[in-house]
């Protein structure tokens, strides 16, 4: 369901808003319109009415008709996926089931079985907001199982999820942190999955105008700022190269278009440099129009045009020609030196293979037909099938192998042979022997890659072929757990594990059996279960397996009390609590943090993995055994605790207190120069009174890396210090610690 708001500026009358919804009827109508059949304008019309009635007494958030949402749906699925008539009708009535009192009956009557079982699929994947966690993976098990029965399903849930991004001003603020970490975590690696390149790019950019407004409004003014002389630089970049290729007779469009914000912001993170030192914010496209058989030969030519100009970085190119991407991404990718020194990425497609970047799945289907070549998609909704269907394992796990298995970008290695397996980044040796066959994975001990001998965790890279070497003595142990990352793997050796520990608590199984019926209790599903509470265990097979293992000794047997054969539990008899056992919060730190939206002065604890002081930008996470804990909305954990957990977040903001001291890190850069480390403690403890916790620096060819630990009251003091350290001479970068370090 469409939970989301547009911006709160609405005010019309009744027969302004039914000018209005009819207008964007007729322009869905003009978008579709090379795509209508006859009898198709009836169908939308039947659909477009069956929805605007359901949902007729509906409102946004804003006050405008609820209508106007599955309207704006069905237009993106139209005009940036490239969906046709059925889907629209799909996405028009795709909240009408769960929302209003139409059933799936009455869908299937009017529209028949197809768009019935695709509105099915909508609906369920609808209730994936705002459930516990398990369930919230449990229903993305759901999308998937639908997704490899009819990917529209997924490709209008990604138009809804976009056109929810789109309006998500005003929301509550931790209802926009939650709805943009799941973007972030499950639906934009699904829209790059899909192939659907500028609709994950939105995604990621929305997610971080919320989940990084500071700097993602940064980034966005340099960008704006530094706009003309980008132009400049396209135009001087690309002229020599248009000026070759007109020459070639071929017919192209060559321009430049800047990197979205997430990206250059990833780039800086990962990289750490500064706006100003990532060199590729702008990607130069060239684009040919060219027919089939010559596409290969037309794009090297290209290249060698290119290159001809402009010196390439060798270990920059990327050949999706000669093997696409699963998502059936096929281009050719360089970096070369441009003038001014700088690097400029350009990337070689033809037009058929720019389609298919732009609309990803709905492109592809169009031109895989009358090809008998199986494509790689269905292979890969075919290796998620396999997966799902052995999947008795946890959710959130499921959730997570998924990611990591499924939109992750792909290698390609070789088996001795030379066929072709396509996996995961990160992936093993051992992954790859079980995707080969799961017994082969079972009784792997090693591989040879490239002919020589690597162990089982050793990481594949593209182009590796690589032998897997067994032993029939050979099964699979925990740790093997640590070493995979394929959603297959995974399953196989859990599936093993559990079998094995099978086998050794069947053992512990018949000692229970016996002391039980000495005891004259009954050996019954009851007394298993009470005895497995008693020893906190999740279930009796982990209950033998204990006691098989002998870590359970069984020795509290004979506390137990019979009801007839039925056991009962002793009673626990409470310790008695001396007073001075017990460590309150002190009472100023307790009041630290303001909840929701009366003041309720809450005890808390703050994250080791982002450690937030006050003025930071965080929220709160209830989790079980810890009670609250404060998060960055930055921090590395937030996005999966948002989109995983959304149910346990709590709205979070600080109180003014000056009396409490927050421990934090900054890292130092600078020049090795004499008496700078007197400059910077004289600054930090004389000049600004801050107190140091603790300090390393270390020398290397004539730079110095400075780890410094202080007390800070707030995030402004924090920043105070960061400028006033920034600006003594000779030092290079002063930034916080995001993660726990030292």
């Amino acid at each position: 369901m469409d939970s989301v708001a547009v911006i709160p500026k609405y005010n019309l009358n009744e027969e302004q808003e039914k000018k209005l919804i009819l207008r964007e009827y007729r322009a869905l109508l003009r978008v579709l319109k090379p795509k209508l059949k006859p009898g198709d304008k009836e169908l939308l019309r039947r659909a477009f009415e069956m929805a605007a009635d359901a949902h007729k007494t509906m409102r946004r958030k804003s006050g405008e008709p609820y209508i106007l949402h599955p309207l704006a749906v069905a237009r993106i699925g139209i005009e940036e996926i490239g969906l046709g008539v059925r889907s629209t009708i799909c996405s028009l009535l795709h909240d009408t089931v769960e929302d209003t009192d139409i059933t799936l009956e009455d869908i299937e009557r009017e529209f028949g079985t197809e768009i019935a079982r695709i509105v099915d699929g909508l609906t369920k994947i609808s209730n994936i907001i705002d459930v516990n966690a398990s369930a919230q993976a449990e229903n993305f098990k759901k999308i998937l199982l639908t997704l490899t029965d009819d990917p529209r399903v997924i490709l209008i849930k990604l138009a809804d999820r976009l056109h929810n991004m789109r309006t998500l001003d005003s929301m509550k603020r931790e209802k926009q942190l939650k709805i943009s970490s799941e973007t972030v975590y499950v639906y934009a690696p699904l829209s790059h999955r899909m192939g659907l390149y500028t609709i994950k790019t939105e995604m990621e950019d929305l997610a971080m105008k919320y989940l990084e407004p500071e700097a993602y409004k940064e980034i966005a003014r340099k960008l704006a700022e530094t706009k003309r002389e980008r132009s400049r630089y396209i135009n001087e970049f690309i002229k020599p190269i248009k000026d070759k290729l007109d020459k070639t007779g071929y017919q192209f469009e060559i321009y430049g278009r800047p990197k979205s914000i997430h990206s250059i912001w990833n780039k800086m993170k990962k990289k750490g440099v500064a706006f100003e030192e990532v060199y590729d914010l702008f990607a130069i496209r060239v684009i040919l129009d060219i027919s089939l058989e010559q596409e290969k030969e037309g794009c090297w030519k290209v290249y060698s045009v290119i290159t001809d100009e402009y010196t390439p970085s060798p270990e920059r190119l990327r050949d999706w020609l000669s093997n696409p991407k699963s998502n059936g991404y096929e281009a050719l990718h360089t970096t070369v030196m441009g003038p001014q020194g700088k690097w400029v990425e350009i990337q070689v497609r033809t037009r058929r293979m720019n389609e298919i970047a732009e609309k990803g799945l709905a492109a592809h289907w169009k031109y895989k037909e009358g090809t008998a070549d199986e494509s790689r998609f269905d292979k890969w909704f075919q290796q998620i099938r396999e997966v799902l269907n052995n999947q008795d394992s946890d959710s959130i796990d499921f959730l997570h192998d998924f990611k990591t298995s499924f939109l992750a970008e792909e290698i390609y290695v070789y088996t001795p042979k030379g066929d072709v397996k396509m996996l995961p980044v990160d992936s093993t040796a051992l992954d790859f022997a079980f995707a080969i066959h799961s017994v082969v994975g079972s009784q792997c001990i090693g591989a040879k890659i490239n002919h020589k001998l690597v162990p089982l965790s050793h990481k594949l890279r593209s182009g590796d072929q690589v032998e897997i070497i067994t032993s029939s003595k050979q099964k699979p142990n925990e740790d093997w757990l640590n070493i995979v990352v394929t959603a297959k793997a995974k399953s196989k050796i859990k599936d093993a594990l559990k079998e094995e520990k099978r086998k050794v608590a069947d053992e512990g199984k018949y000692v229970l059996q016996r002391k039980m019926e000495n005891m004259g209790a009954a050996f019954n599903q009851h007394n298993v279960d009470i005895l497995a509470s008693f020893y906190k265990l999740p279930s009796p097979l982990d209950l033998y397996y204990q006691i098989s293992v002998k870590a359970i000794d069984l020795k509290e047997l004979s506390e137990f009390h019979l009801l007839g054969d039925k056991l009962e539990p002793p009673k626990p008899i409470r310790p008695e609590i001396k007073q001075d056992t017990i460590h309150a919060l002190p009472k100023k730190d307790a009041e630290l943090i303001i909840f929701g939206e009366s003041s309720d002065k809450i005890v808390y604890n703050l994250a080791n993995c982002c450690k937030p002081i006050p003025g930071d930008d965080v929220f709160g996470f209830v989790s079980t055994g810890k009670g609250l804990t404060i998060h960055r909305t930055n921090c590395p954990n937030a996005a999966r605790l948002l989109a995983n957990y959304g149910h346990r977040v709590v709205k979070t903001k600080w109180a003014k207190n000056k009396e409490i001291s927050f421990l934090t890190g900054l890292k130092i850069v600078g020049l090795d120069d004499v008496g700078v480390i007197h400059k910077i403690t004289n600054l930090i403890s004389g000049e600004m009174k801050i107190n140091i916790n603790a300090m390393t620096i270390e020398a290397r060819e004539g730079l110095f890396h400075g780890n410094i630990r202080v007390y800070v009251h707030d995030k402004e003091e924090l920043d105070d210090l960061v400028d006033s350290l920034k600006k003594l001479p000779g030092i290079e970068t002063v930034d916080r610690y995001d993660t726990e370090q030292q």
